[in-house]
């Protein structure tokens, strides 16, 4: 899930390494987490493709219907958010990444349903429907 300073340093010995070398590595890559990610994580994609077909209206969704915003995590650890680089589905926009799944297509309602189902304990694949 994430990496402690701790390992971070152990990494760093064994490359023979600064530890700071290591330290802006993980900074820099986003798929390196320094602290644990909620349950279900969320990657909104913020590229042209997304924003120009509504991915700041599904930002609002997210922001709205979890009280968080991006780089945050719902008190109880079950959503976590962050605003990503493009995920490579820019035909398929607006998108997201959540528990290694794609969700793409997403409309406020869609969004929605995703979210609650997973707040509800239920795939949220079944959800992932333009109905």
């Amino acid at each position: 899930g994430h990496l402690t300073v701790e390992w971070m340093e152990y990494v760093a010995k064994r490359l023979e390494q600064s530890p700071v070398s290591v330290f802006a590595v993980v900074e820099f890559y986003t798929m390196f987490k320094t602290e644990p990610m909620g349950k279900h994580h969320i990657q909104l994609c913020r590229t042209l493709s997304c924003t120009l077909r509504g991915a700041e209206d599904m930002q609002d969704v997210v922001e709205r219907k979890l009280g968080i915003g991006p780089g945050e995590k719902t008190p109880d650890g079950t959503f976590s958010f962050e605003l990503v680089e493009c995920l490579g589905s820019c035909g398929t926009a607006p998108m997201m990444r959540m528990d290694n799944r794609y969700f793409e297509n997403l409309t406020a309602e869609k969004l929605g349903r995703i979210l609650d189902a997973c707040k509800q304990g239920r795939d949220p694949a079944n959800e992932d429907t333009n109905r």
